[in-house]
């Protein structure tokens, strides 16, 4: 039978390893038949008191329990929406007012700071939903009535505008996302994750979903080990693991900070990557220092329930190359558009485009968003089919492997010649002694911002640049720091970075 709920997996997980790890921090640990039990009990109460087809915050600290409490607003027959007491007040503020809750998930922790909120809806303690007795029949009932194309989270993204808007997954497009992203990485029962991301973010689907499916574990590592690269690596050692799916910045920050010279992840031989270009110099490193591990890179917006496409790094790579994301996953089409809406030619940059199950149901109660983004398909004038333009760039190199180039808002016009800000970037990080880079265009005075954090003097990256780029590619300013700025899922903040430096504010 044709597998239509996300849940399935833990149903099935449960009968062969139910006293197994499945979700752990240094806090907290629970089994699978922890996690089914609270799960069905937290679906049972929300269903008794009335909740379904409903967004159901869930407002907790990044823990096994949080994680939990997704699966039982699942079970309830509602959709989840994670929230993370580290999210900013206003973030927060702008999310109550587009969903208007109902029902609110919290922890001892956050209990407190939900109620310097406004929203009218019932809030619940996890520790007190998980003590309410199963009632099997009411939550029979539920999966009977749910269907694949059933919504089970939202994720809010604000992409380049700030302002959040609710992406919204179904069943379908998580479980054709988990069932490639497992067999592209080669997931199974032995699998144990390192999670790196927010719950908050849909990157963590990759993690929590494949966890449920083998049977595998995943331990949530604390965020303040990112600060600490030789620490995080002994973390990484102390649990076993062997899996991570890292944003690149996560990877580049022990590398570039010489951790791998003192202490090796001795258990890892997978290692995922995305969100940003990878620099050669930082991802040699990693390769070195793990010469048997597997490094695949991955691709994919949030409106295309995580990552779409993917490349398994098979040859070596020039200190001026970008790594490609290679191909869509089994099941997803990239569609390369030009301006006018024909494919782009090989090598020609065009949007990339997503087609297939991959492409989420769009932005919660914001019709006119969704509209701009999830569009016909122009190659496609017989039959309604809706595609998501991502607002990225790439083309086909002559493998016919496709590059990411860049944001369409990071592509600028500059002296007159159309320049591309990651290319800078990619020269800046080949230098020696240069640990993250990151370019910003100024819109008002015209003129390309370098930020950088290393050792070399600012007339150091200078005079490296006047020999490896065109004049009018020369950054106008150049300002060294002591720490680049990071988003929460650990990418780099250029937002933060423009509004330092530019008298733009977004």
């Amino acid at each position: 039978m044709q597998q239509r709920n996300v849940l399935e997996y833990l149903e099935q997980t449960v009968e062969r390893v139910s006293d197994k790890v499945a979700f752990g921090s240094p806090k907290s640990k629970l089994t699978f038949s922890e996690v089914y039990h609270n799960a069905r009990a937290i679906g049972t109460r929300l269903n008794k008191d009335g909740f379904y087809k409903q967004p159901v915050v869930v407002f907790m600290e990044k823990s096994p329990e949080a994680i939990v409490s997704f699966f039982g607003v699942i079970y309830g027959g509602n959709y989840y929406v994670p929230i993370d007491e580290e999210m900013p007040v206003h973030r927060i503020e702008l999310i109550f007012q587009t969903l208007k809750p109902k029902a609110i998930i919290c922890d001892a922790v956050t209990k407190e700071m939900v109620s310097k909120f406004d929203y009218q809806g019932t809030l619940y303690l996890y520790q007190d939903l998980i003590q309410l007795e199963i009632d099997e029949k009411a939550l029979l009932l539920i999966r009977e009535r749910q269907i694949d194309t059933d919504p089970i989270y939202i994720v809010f993204t604000s992409g380049s505008t700030g302002i959040p808007k609710g992406v919204m997954a179904c069943h379908r497009s998580v479980l054709d996302y988990i069932e490639n992203l497992s067999e592209v990485l080669e997931f199974n029962g032995d699998t144990v994750f390192g999670n790196q991301t927010p719950l908050y973010f849909d990157a963590c689907l990759k993690e929590l979903y494949p966890t449920l499916k083998f049977g595998a574990t995943t331990w949530l590592i604390p965020k303040e080990l990112f600060m600490f690269p030789i620490k995080l690596v002994e973390f990484l050692n102390e649990y076993k693991i062997n899996t991570v799916c890292w944003v690149v910045s996560a990877l580049t920050m022990v590398s570039a900070f010489g951790a791998l010279d003192e202490v090796k992840p001795e258990y890892l031989h997978t290692i995922a990557f995305g969100s940003e270009v990878f620099p050669i110099k930082q991802f040699k490193r990693w390769k070195e220092a793990l010469p048997d591990c597997k490094f695949t890179n991955l691709y994919g917006p949030t409106e295309g329930t995580g990552m779409c496409c993917y490349y398994k790094v098979d040859r070596e790579f020039a200190p001026d190359e970008v790594i490609p994301i290679g191909g869509p996953f089994r099941n997803t089409e990239i569609l390369l558009l030009g301006e006018d809406n024909r494919p782009a030619a090989a090598g020609e940059q065009g949007e990339i485009c997503i087609r297939g199950t991959s492409v989420t149901l769009g932005y919660y109660k914001n019709p006119e968003k969704t509209s701009e983004a999830y569009v016909q398909n122009p190659l496609n004038d017989m039959y309604p089919e809706i595609i998501y333009r991502t607002g990225d760039l790439a083309k086909y190199n002559e493998r016919g492997e496709l590059i990411y180039l860049s944001r369409k808002d990071y592509q600028i016009k500059h002296m007159g010649h159309r320049i591309e800000l990651g290319e800078i970037e990619v020269v800046v990080n080949m230098l020696e002694g240069i640990k993250n880079a990151c370019c910003i265009f100024d819109d008002v005075k015209k003129k390309i911002i370098l930020c950088y954090v290393g050792d070399l003097t600012k007339a150091d990256v200078t005079s490296f640049l006047k020999e490896k780029l065109p004049r009018y590619m020369i950054p106008n300013q150049i300002h060294q720091l002591d720490v680049m700025p990071l988003t929460a899922n650990g990418k780099l903040d250029r937002v933060a970075l423009k509004n330092q430096y530019t008298n733009v504010r977004r």
